[in-house]
């Protein structure tokens, strides 16, 4: 065999290998995604589970997949109204998560929830499950249709919040809407509408937290509340609760040295 012949082997033998090694590199990507995958299943219906134990709930709570609220996200909002007990809730978006709220409400003998909705066809249907599930006394569906508003600088729609006039302390604030398809930063509204109302130790929870958008909402908030301290949750599709701490509340707090 000449120098030409095994040269061209040698090409052949090392184009083959390349092959075979990213073959390998990619089984070895697609198992460790599918264990992934499997975990995440896992934790979702251990979450699920547990919202059906702590509410007690008798009906079926609608599905949790697409773009609804998963249920990690859903049993985070729970165990904190559970806990803490909030009298004002407001919600930017119905669905699934309106029904777990409305429910701690009821669990806890008190309490209210607002929820902002844009879409009647979702407003309607939120309605409807809350009469199917006995808690429509304890949540209120705002029809909210998306305006364009000035916020700040910037103008991009968001709910219309004349609803929201009567509403002056908030208690715990879930930002799920609008959609990001609306505009750039699509969630970033609710922090100068709803925030100067919220009370003393108030909590927000904002869903999608890893997408673009709502990082850059999480950015804008904290540089312009900062009395809001952020945390991230460890979620599906990526949380964050903000805790509304005033500094000088804090300061009035702290013993004199």
């Amino acid at each position: 065999m000449d120098a030409a012949a095994i040269g061209v082997l040698l090409l052949l033998c090392a184009y083959i290998l390349h092959k075979v090694r990213n073959m390998h590199l990619l089984v070895h990507a697609m198992k460790d995604e599918a264990q992934r995958g499997h975990a995440t299943f896992f934790r979702q219906l251990e979450a699920l589970q547990g919202l059906y134990v702590s509410l007690g709930l008798q009906r079926a709570l609608p599905l949790t997949r697409g773009w609804a609220a998963s249920p990690d996200f859903l049993q985070e909002l729970a165990a904190h109204a559970l806990d803490e007990r909030p009298r004002c809730v407001v919600e930017c978006s119905s669905g699934t998560s309106t029904l777990v709220l409305a429910r701690c409400m009821q669990i806890n003998g008190a309490g209210k929830v607002y929820s902002l909705e844009h879409d009647p066809v979702y407003a309607r249907r939120t309605r409807r499950q809350l009469e199917l599930h006995g808690l429509a006394e304890w949540a209120t569906i705002i029809d909210a249709p998306l305006l364009t508003q000035a916020f700040g600088s910037r103008e991009q729609p968001w709910y219309d919040r004349s609803a929201l006039a009567a509403i002056s302390s908030i208690d715990m604030v879930v930002i799920d809407g609008p959609p990001q398809a609306t505009s750039d930063a699509a969630r970033y509204p609710a922090g100068p509408v709803l925030f100067p109302k919220l009370a003393s130790g108030a909590a927000v929870f904002l869903d999608d937290s890893m997408r673009p958008g709502e990082r850059t909402s999480l950015q804008r908030w904290a540089e312009e509340f900062p009395d809001m301290e952020i945390l991230s949750l460890p979620c599906e599709k990526g949380a964050a609760v903000l805790r509304y701490r005033p500094v000088a509340a804090m300061r009035c707090a702290t013993p004199a040295s």
